[in-house]
């Protein structure tokens, strides 16, 4: 069942690229705009990841938080990042719990790969309430970004 505007988001712990873990309830009080995207070091991933990176102080001036997953392994995540300078925390859904649970999982994807998350955004109130919820079934498209700072700044 795909989670819709108004539903409480379901908690999560998944470990980032540094090997800590992340909590989506500890960012109780804040906003946070997750993000899911199929696979590191592909481009329309690294368009999307890098111009978050340069939009990053947007996300901070309306004290919001930007947690970015992925089925990579923490290990991959931890060179996409780096490489990428990317200036957020990249969380690791190796075993698709996460992305099963919002909604945003491919059974099928390019090449005969099978369980990659689909390329989704969602923004989350303090409440831990979904304010915005978009999964796309093309992977080639982006998020609509415009809607999800309009989102964040109506909080």
């Amino acid at each position: 069942m795909a989670l819709r505007v108004g539903d409480a988001a379901p908690d999560f712990t998944l470990f980032n690229e540094q090997k800590e873990q992340v909590t989506l309830s500890s960012y109780k009080g804040r906003k946070v705009v997750l993000l899911f995207f199929p696979l590191a070091f592909t481009g329309v991933c690294t368009t999307e990841l890098c111009n978050t990176r340069d939009d990053i102080s947007f996300y901070q001036n309306l004290d919001a938080e930007v947690l970015a997953i992925s089925v990579d392994s923490l290990f991959t995540l931890e060179k996409f990042k780096a490489e990428q300078n990317l200036n957020f925390p990249l969380l690791s859904d190796f075993n698709k719990d996460v992305s099963r649970a919002y909604g945003a999982l491919y059974e099928d994807f390019v090449l005969g790969m099978k369980h990659v998350s689909k390329r989704s955004a969602f923004v989350i109130d303090g409440e831990g309430v979904i304010r915005y919820a978009e999964v796309l079934d093309n992977a080639g498209e982006l998020p609509n970004f415009d809607q999800v700072k309009e989102t964040l700044s109506a909080i």
